[in-house]
């Protein structure tokens, strides 16, 4: 980056000067513009550290969450079975939920991340976060989850509206999650009093 500003810099003081005659806003203009250009550009790399970083804390909420849902008998063959997380439609974050459980279990099932292509059937998982999708593979694989007992984490209120379970926000610059008991109790999901006061919002509340 640092190239870049004195390369344009170097570029453009030398037309400046040679356009002596050229009137004093056009003049100006020449000058700035590889500077505003510049400029334009910083903002990036802060967007992606604070996207990964963003990234990291969901991952580490999803991973918290295994521990304090209970699933209806028969959601594991085993009592050592996965507990298997789906992702769909977010591809980093899978990639960074797979670090963060690494070695992790949760209840006594290890923890396991497998990444949803679009029409795969979301029956083989616990927890399911589904991420940026179009609205027909998002009405498609909600469809699909609706009877099944499958945690559904989103982060989008089109798909809290279509039924997730858990939805993240933020709150006072914060990541937060909202919580529908609504949608838990059709997935058959009994979610600790613990995590529910951890939320910014209870949806259903009895």
């Amino acid at each position: 980056m640092v190239c870049s500003v004195h390369s344009s810099l170097s570029a453009a003081v030398p037309a400046a000067a040679g356009a002596r005659l050229a009137p004093p806003r056009r003049a100006l203009r020449l000058l700035l513009a590889p500077l505003l250009l510049a400029l334009s550009l910083l903002p990036q790399p802060l967007a992606q550290a604070q996207n990964a970083l963003e990234r990291q804390v969901k991952a580490a909420f999803l991973y918290k969450f295994a521990g304090y849902v209970e699933w209806p008998e028969g959601s594991f063959a085993r009592a050592d079975a996965p507990l298997v997380i789906g992702v769909a439609g977010a591809d980093a974050l899978a990639e960074q939920l797979e670090q963060t459980v690494a070695g992790r279990s949760a209840n006594g099932h290890p923890l396991q991340v497998r990444r949803l292509q679009r029409g795969e059937a979301p029956a083989a998982v616990h927890m399911l976060f589904v991420g940026a999708l179009d609205k027909g593979a998002l009405q498609e694989l909600m469809a699909a989850s609706a009877a099944l007992p499958v945690l559904t984490v989103s982060d989008t209120e089109q798909a809290y509206a279509l039924g997730t379970i858990i939805n993240f926000v933020v709150a006072e610059d914060k990541l937060r999650f909202e919580v529908a008991l609504k949608a838990a109790a059709t997935a058959r999901l009994k979610i600790s009093a613990r995590m529910l006061s951890a939320a910014v919002r209870v949806q259903g509340a009895i």
